[in-house]
């Protein structure tokens, strides 16, 4: 027995799944995403969700979905579309990541996502919850499921007064109090009474040991990298020079002072390495 477990009585377990049956059910979110059978939508709104807030995937979701309605449609995409389409979400390597997914998926599963955990988690960006997410919501599949809401609840419920607590002692927890017969259901209630407690309470997740506070986006070299992407999807075919003018500009008129050239390279060079951009004759294009 794991020994998360074993200082937790089963009575408390028993009681803990009984309080999230409640306090989670009657706080139902009624979400487009929730409900359906399509795993690769279900992974479009498990991609978006990582580390966005639910009223800015609504707003993604749908039409995304509407352009690229498949996975064999999102490979086939042109990647500066996709990219485009992701504006508003941020962290636009996930829009990557997800694009390389559906392409391996046109190649090695028939345009399909794949239905094991195993195979999920083997493709681009798709780590350990996005992968539990998928087999949990789109297959209703049990399934270790530990995201933010969801330890936020373990915390509050089994954990009140520890701080710095694992994964590694949660995982186990989880793993034994998912429903055999609804996980999807489950887990909605763990991610809408975890929502809630967020929003009425000093956020119990702080008192995870993998917890960090988002540093500020204001000024960062992400943001640097948001208006080089900006740029490149407004202007095709933009040089190199004319872009870090662009980029300096904004620095300016910021009131940040010019933009630093030696920045400016590291970062340009990171986003073609990533395939974010590529040069062609000394024009960039996404």
């Amino acid at each position: 027995m794991a020994q998360s477990e074993a200082r937790i009585q089963p009575f408390a377990l028993e009681r803990f799944v009984e309080r999230v049956w409640a306090e989670g059910g009657s706080r139902y979110r009624e979400l487009p995403w929730r409900n359906i059978d399509d795993a690769y939508a279900v992974l479009v709104s498990e991609v978006m969700l990582q580390q966005t807030q639910v009223v800015r995937v609504l707003k993604h979701w749908e039409r995304f979905l509407a352009l690229f309605p498949t996975p064999d449609a999102l490979a086939a995409a042109d990647t500066a579309m996709v990219l485009e389409q992701w504006q508003g979400l941020g962290y636009n390597r996930r829009a990557l990541a997800l694009k390389r997914t559906a392409e391996q998926c046109s190649v090695r599963f028939g345009g399909a996502l794949p239905e094991t955990y195993d195979e999920l988690i083997e493709l681009p960006g798709i780590g350990a919850a996005t992968a539990a997410g998928v087999m949990a919501f789109a297959y209703n599949k049990p399934s270790v499921y530990l995201e933010t809401n969801v330890r936020t609840v373990f915390l509050h419920e089994l954990f009140p007064d520890a701080e710095s607590v694992s994964d590694k002692e949660l995982r186990p927890l989880v793993e034994a109090t998912c429903s055999a017969d609804n996980p999807r259901a489950w887990y909605y209630a763990l991610l809408d009474w975890g929502a809630h407690l967020k929003q009425v309470t000093v956020n119990p997740s702080r008192r995870s040991a993998h917890y960090t506070r988002q540093s500020a986006f204001t000024g960062s070299r992400r943001q640097k990298r948001a208006e080089l992407l900006r740029c490149v999807l407004a202007e095709p075919g933009i040089a190199p020079d004319v872009l870090f003018d662009r980029l300096d500009g904004f620095e300016r008129e910021a009131g940040r002072g010019s933009a630093d050239r030696a920045e400016y390279d590291s970062i340009l060079a990171d986003m073609l390495a990533e395939g974010f951009f590529r040069c062609e004759e000394n024009a960039l294009f996404a």
